[in-house]
């Protein structure tokens, strides 16, 4: 080994550099999973299903890390969302994971994601010039 030039690896390009439509994508694809698994769960049901929030919390650490990645003039678009609070959740989770209540990642699926859902699902469309297949 020793005398070998390391070889160069190769990476993939950055996720900023990726277009925000991707970063759409993924918060479309995760926003629709936590609300497909909270789906006729009640919270009770929620809170006791350690997989389930889990998962769904998850879901909700993916939405918060796209929408950093969504560009200013997208965000500026929509500002009845609580851009800076969606960004910063994601922390919460990672970070701070033992003092999320199962109750706020509930609130969150079902009343706050159909909002950002919509909003989400009009900049595809406008981006791809494809209408959405649902909300």
């Amino acid at each position: 080994m020793c005398g070998q030039v390391p070889r160069k690896t190769r990476f993939m390009p950055s996720r900023p550099a990726r277009p925000a439509v991707y970063a759409l994508l993924e918060i479309k694809e995760n926003a629709l999973l936590a609300r497909e698994w909270l789906a006729g769960q009640t919270i009770g049901g929620f809170q006791e299903n350690r997989q389930l929030v889990y998962a769904v919390t998850r879901c909700l650490e993916i939405v918060s890390e796209a929408s950093r990645r969504l560009p200013h003039e997208l965000r500026d678009r929509h500002p009845h969302l609580p851009w800076r609070a969606i960004m910063d959740v994601g922390n919460v989770y990672r970070h701070q994971y033992d003092n999320v209540s199962e109750e706020l990642v509930w609130r969150t699926v079902r009343d706050r994601l159909p909002e950002l859902l919509e909003a989400v699902n009009r900049e595809i469309e406008a981006l791809s010039g494809v209408p959405p297949a649902d909300a």
